[in-house]
């Protein structure tokens, strides 16, 4: 399949990727182009900034989560009906999991250009260097030959003299220079205790910043030559992933509400496909906003996201705390992924949450980041017992207890983490359904055999 591609790498963290990235597609969209915005790795809230960008979901390309095989064909459905796909790296470039299991690199953005057979386009961090930047490009330009850097782009350069000193230098190094962008504060995204704030929650200043980053963008970074870059990727082989293909179909559509808006914006777009090719009507819910579940619902999936920021106006909403509570007494299905445990529980730093969960929860000052391989330890509405799946933690609270008398994962050496409560499947664990898509067969099915009898009852 033909389809003009890039990776937008960096040699670390903090170069200015996700602004380069997200300016790109903002500028490719402006010129009438579809584009197709991609992730390196498991993060949730570069993609928003993405998919503001370019009209269209962000998704994300993780091997550890979804498995070698499904990486092109994510990538393919990601694409369809795009005119180019932009892919923001991860961390450095050679940069991969650290974990036992793994060769050093694996999920790198280096690994993932080479599966994609894409060009990258490397940007670098000019505001503290001049005739260096050549030795820098030139090491990582040789250090794989399976990777091929096609371009750079100087990021927070300083003046002109700044500017021609790093060109000057570059010119000797054999990769073209496509662009400039000098240093310009403003427009910094603002973040907190899990990295940026998600752009759903900026919601107007969110579009402000885009637009802006796309106008930068197209005024310093030659957007034709990266457009020439893209083109020289050749055809990828193979079919675009097909939800339908992965999941057994339930009759009787069954509704499951999916938690959105500002306080759970973590969520891969996999899943809703995936529920709905499994027969389910996907509604969203908005607990910040809603006071009730959508009508019909038979089952709740909760995300992660930031509900500790609007943990005393989720606690105001009681008319939806006390509906989800109800449908979890009423035998229907539940998933909760970090932020949805928090939710779940009894209280979040003092304020009464669902209380489904016999758990309270707290903001803790550490943070819990990491990929996990995880065994099912109890039988649930996603997965039998013994199921192994790959997942990653990302918070910055804690739960006491950390699970319940029936828990839900175990990882390496760890103790058991998680609850599975009736139909409720509550933990800390990150999945994206793509990697285990029977998941998304089991929580609809087992939805479909909720009777609406039962769910009246609880009202």
């Amino acid at each position: 399949m033909r389809m003009p591609r890039i990776v937008v790498a960096a040699p670390s963290s903090n170069a200015g990727k996700t602004s380069i990235t997200t300016g790109l597609i903002a500028a490719l969209t402006a010129r009438g182009l579809s584009v197709s915005p991609h992730k390196v790795g498991p993060d949730y809230i570069d993609p928003g900034y993405h998919g503001l960008a370019a009209g269209r979901p962000g998704r994300n390309l993780d091997k550890w989560l979804v498995g070698d095989d499904r990486i092109t064909p994510l990538f393919l459905h990601g694409s369809r009906g795009a005119d180019v796909a932009v892919v923001e790296g991860v961390m450095g470039l050679f940069d991969g999991a650290a974990h036992a299991s793994v060769e050093p690199g694996y999920g790198s953005t280096a690994q993932l250009a080479t599966h994609l057979q894409a060009p990258v386009v490397l940007v670098v961090d000019a505001a503290s260097q001049a005739r260096s930047v050549a030795a820098l490009v030139h090491g990582f330009a040789t250090f794989d030959p399976s990777v091929r850097i096609g371009g750079v782009v100087l990021n927070r350069v300083g003046t002109d003299r700044h500017e021609a000193i790093l060109r000057e230098a570059l010119g000797a190094a054999g990769v073209p220079v496509l662009g400039a962008v000098r240093r310009i504060e403003e427009l910094q995204t603002p973040s907190r205790h899990l990295g940026l704030v998600p752009a759903a929650e900026r919601s107007a200043e969110a579009v402000r910043t885009v637009r802006a980053l796309g106008a930068v963008v197209e005024s310093s970074i030659d957007l034709d030559a990266v457009l020439r870059l893209a083109r020289t990727a050749p055809d990828l082989a193979g079919d675009p992933w097909d939800p339908a293909a992965e999941v057994t179909r339930v009759e009787g559509r069954p509704v499951v509400a999916v938690a959105g808006g500002p306080a759970f914006t973590f969520g891969y777009a996999e899943t809703a496909e995936l529920l709905t090719a499994a027969g389910a009507e996907v509604v969203t819910v908005d607990p910040l906003r809603d006071g009730a579940l959508p009508e019909g619902t038979r089952a709740l999936v909760v995300g992660g996201g930031f509900p500790e920021v609007h943990a005393s106006a989720l606690s105001a909403n009681v008319g939806l705390r006390t509906a989800i509570a109800e449908l979890a007494r009423s035998g229907a299905p539940i998933a909760a992924e970090c932020a949805g445990l928090l939710y779940l529980s009894q209280e979040l730093d003092g304020e009464p949450m669902c209380g489904v969960l016999p758990t309270s929860t707290a903001m803790h000052p550490r943070l819990t980041l990491g990929y996990r391989a995880a065994v099912a330890l109890t039988d649930s509405v996603l997965a039998p017992a013994g199921t192994r799946v790959r997942g990653h933690e990302f918070h910055r609270t804690t739960a006491g207890p950390a699970a319940g008398a029936t828990p839900a994962w175990q990882w390496n050496a760890d103790g058991p983490e998680g609850f599975v409560t009736a139909n409720v499947h509550a933990s800390y664990l990150h999945l994206n359904w793509a990697g285990s898509p029977g998941m998304a067969s089991r929580f609809v099915a087992a939805a479909a055999r909720v009777p609406l009898g039962a769910l009246h009852a609880h009202r």
